[in-house]
């Protein structure tokens, strides 16, 4: 039995029995047998399902929020993101039937040749997805995954298991659905073991963990689509309007805590003008409320994992045992047993410390200084991680100059974390950051199809002699 901490009062209050690996065994032959008939039902009957799906998420939108709310501790985000959860199936309902079509073309090498090809859906996916998001992130793959034939079975984070029953209700009341995803809560051994009973995994965590599950595909020959950490960082160019600037890293540092694998950790200003942005952020940082004691009120929830409130107090620690200034804020507060952190600017930093190299996961914003554009863009790409970042400048022609030198998948220009609100962003992440395609983009579905080759003569086969 799995005991499962409220992240507000600091209690265990709930607990859950997860999956044999037998049972789990049994449960991915049964989706396995259910998919050559899922597939072979067309994409237009696959749209219907998914559709009454979303119906029923809708429809069970306030107990999955209340469930999402224990566990995350929060409830307008908990609430927009069950909302957003019906809208994600919803667009690729609408987008996917535009991305699978297979043209017959002229070879350009044979005048008698023709090619078109076929896409054949993995029978079964795994998907482990994390504490942050819990419904979004469980949802995430599993949505294009379903649209292209895939059977689908989620393994959430034992973390933030409480969502799972009632969104279990939502697929149980689409029968045909149920035959071919299943969401279950377990623990890490339970995501080790579905890696040995899937043909591809798409993981969501650190990257140490994704590590892990990267060499557990690799001994299987099965892909692995990974989504791992980053330290995004922001350049703040002497161009830039300052205020802005202030207000779009300051929401995309702490939001959701900063609970977020986007969200900014680090960033660069022009030794002119560092002082008085410095000044500006941390005026608005004082600004940001907690959630306590009121959950409905504030605008930062507890730490969801009392484990990354302990990282965050270490790397804290240790930029200031290194010279750094906290200008606000500071380390985690327990308040009613809850672990909660203020929004934090932290200046005198250099990549010596760990708040600059390391993820922090906190709204924690260290801010340094640069000389040169070219110092800048060296920090920036001082990383071994490379998911997104963020430009700030007079134009968007001078923010993007400077964005398309920095090694990330996803470049914000005047403003923070877009890659999170466009849909239509193909990101592959650089250095540790991932392993992939994009999720929102035509390769988050196309990447559950193997695709075969259908190599058509039509004239008169040579003849050897």
């Amino acid at each position: 039995m799995i005991q499962v901490r409220n992240p507000r009062t600091g209690r265990a209050d709930y607990s859950f029995q997860p999956l044999t690996e037998a049972e789990l065994a049994t449960r991915c032959a049964e989706l396995r047998r259910a998919q050559p008939a899922w597939w072979q039902s067309g994409m237009a009957q696959r749209i219907a399902v998914l559709r009454r799906w979303a119906d029923a998420i809708e429809a069970q939108h306030d107990a999955i929020t209340a469930a999402l709310a224990i566990d995350t501790g929060r409830t307008a985000i908990a609430a927009g993101e069950v909302r957003s959860a019906s809208r994600n199936i919803r667009r690729w309902c609408d987008y996917g039937p535009t991305l699978i079509a297979t043209p017959v073309h002229e070879s350009g090498i044979m005048p008698t040749l023709r090619y078109s090809h076929q896409l054949v859906p993995y029978p079964l996916v795994g998907a482990i997805s994390p504490w942050n998001f819990p419904v979004a992130l469980s949802l995430i793959d599993s949505v294009p995954a379903l649209l292209a034939g895939c059977a689908v079975f989620v393994k959430p984070s034992e973390v933030t298991p409480r969502f799972v029953a009632p969104l279990q209700r939502t697929v149980a009341a689409v029968p045909e659905l149920a035959r071919v995803f299943a969401i279950e809560a377990g623990d890490g051994a339970t995501g080790a073991a579905l890696i040995r009973q899937v043909d591809a995994v798409c993981f969501t965590g650190s990257v140490a963990t994704g590590r892990k599950v990267a060499v557990a595909a690799a001994e299987r020959f099965i892909p692995a689509f990974l989504e791992l950490g980053g330290k995004d960082p922001a350049i703040i160019l002497p161009s830039a309007n300052l205020e802005d600037a202030a207000d779009a890293i300051l929401r995309g540092s702490v939001v959701a805590t900063g609970q977020v694998c986007l969200a900014l950790e680090r960033a660069y200003v022009h030794e002119s003008q560092h002082d008085a942005f410095v000044d500006l952020l941390v005026r608005k940082a004082r600004q940001v409320q907690l959630n306590y004691p009121d959950i409905d009120r504030g605008d930062l929830g507890p730490l969801i994992f009392d484990r990354q409130a302990d990282l965050i107090d270490a790397h804290l620690d240790d930029a200031v045992a290194r010279g750094a200034t906290i200008a606000c804020g500071g380390k985690t507060e327990n308040l009613g047993g809850g672990r909660y952190c203020r929004a934090t600017v932290v200046t005198d930093v250099d990549h010596t410390m760990k708040l600059m190299t390391d993820e922090t996961f906190g709204p924690v914003i260290p801010v340094m200084r640069y000389r040169t554009v070219d110092e800048a863009v060296a920090l920036a790409n001082d990383s071994e991680f490379g998911l997104s970042a963020a430009v700030f400048a007079g134009t968007l022609d001078e923010a993007r100059a400077v964005a398309e030198r920095i090694n990330a998948g996803g470049l914000s220009l005047n403003d923070a974390a877009l890659t999170r609100e466009t849909y239509e962003a193909e990101k592959n992440s650089f250095g540790y950051s991932g392993m992939g395609g994009s999720r929102m983009g035509a390769a988050g579905l196309l990447r559950f199809y193997r695709k075969k080759a259908l190599l058509m003569q039509t004239g008169k086969p040579a003849a050897l002699v």
